[in-house]
């Protein structure tokens, strides 16, 4: 899966949102962080949030459009968009890491790719079959 660092259309928002949640939930620091807090909850949707902020930001969306969209305070989102908050900062720093390759997450894409690929080779052998029948 390739990422679109500055995205177009609502698929590729979709991912790069996806792709910052999942790579900032999985640092070391945020499991520990995560594991630690009597506020997961809290703690998650600030990063899902800020996730989603950054992702909307990159395709040119406005801060009030991105407020409305989440549901957030338009205060709310200039805070993670500016990395201020700590949900903010480390999903900046995970944008980084993404951008610059020293973070990999296409493993957790793979499994969705490869079940689509299996379903279209399962029908073109199914065609072939066919084909082969018919001579």
């Amino acid at each position: 899966m390739q990422l679109n660092f500055n995205p177009v259309g609502r698929e590729e928002i979709h991912k790069l949102e996806t792709a910052l949640l999942i790579g900032t939930l999985f640092r070391p620091e945020v499991i520990e962080e995560i594991r630690n807090s009597s506020e997961r909850l809290t703690w998650v949707d600030s990063l899902a949030v800020s996730a989603g902020a950054l992702a909307r930001s990159k395709a040119g969306m406005t801060v009030s459009e991105i407020a409305e969209e989440l549901g957030r305070t338009e205060a709310t989102i200039r805070e993670h968009l500016k990395g201020e908050s700590k949900a903010g900062k480390l999903v900046i720093e995970t944008y980084d890491l993404l951008k610059d390759g020293k973070l990999q997450i296409e493993e957790l894409f793979l499994k969705s790719e490869k079940e689509k690929l299996k379903e279209k080779l399962t029908k073109l052998k199914e065609e072939i079959e066919d084909i082969i029948k018919s001579l």
